[in-house]
């Protein structure tokens, strides 16, 4: 259950940076009246702290079930980070590649 759980919560994490035209929902972008959305830059960046943080939250969510954290190599960065861009997917569609103007 506790893992379907932070995979849920770190696919919510990785859809969030394009449902949105506000840095981190909190920070409004000065924009003109032309452009209504976030740049691409905006999101990847945003994309990238929250991995981050999502990392931190489920290295303390390990921490605090099993009483220690087991010791990870880069390999580990590599596939999580991959599978946290595979995650951002539908938010990427949603955001870039789908028209909203149907």
């Amino acid at each position: 259950m506790t893992n379907w759980a932070l995979l849920g919560l770190i696919f919510l994490a990785a859809n969030l940076p394009w449902f949105s035209d506000k840095l981190f929902y909190i920070i409004p972008l000065n924009r003109t009246k032309n452009v209504s959305s976030k740049n691409l830059g905006w999101c990847l960046l945003e994309l990238i702290i929250l991995y981050f943080l999502t990392g931190a939250f489920v290295r303390y969510a390990e921490l605090a079930t099993f009483g220690q954290v087991a010791p990870q190599d880069w390999e580990f960065y590599a596939v999580t980070g991959c599978l946290f861009l595979v995650f951002a997917f539908p938010g990427f569609v949603y955001k870039v590649l789908w028209n909203r103007t149907i």
